[in-house]
């Protein structure tokens, strides 16, 4: 278990408990269900690059206290 740090830029951080293993897809929904949006309106980046949704955190090398932007589309 591990856990991410999401931050929107508007002032909202927050942390996520999830595993390695869990696709980014997954990782929206758990991400939607804490600030009340749609998972298909949630775009993540990791160091300027869109994180897709059928690949898996760890293939993005994202592991305990790793910082993910967030953004809405």
């Amino acid at each position: 278990m591990i856990e991410v740090l999401v931050n929107d830029r508007l002032g909202k951080k927050l942390r996520v408990k999830c595993l390695e293993d869990d696709s980014v897809g997954d990782f929206k929904k758990v991400l939607s269900v804490q600030l009340g949006c749609q998972p298909n309106k949630i775009v993540l980046q990791k160091g300027g690059s869109v994180l897709k949704d059928h690949i898996s955190l760890g293939d993005y090398e994202v592991h305990n206290d790793t910082n993910l932007e967030l953004y809405y589309s």
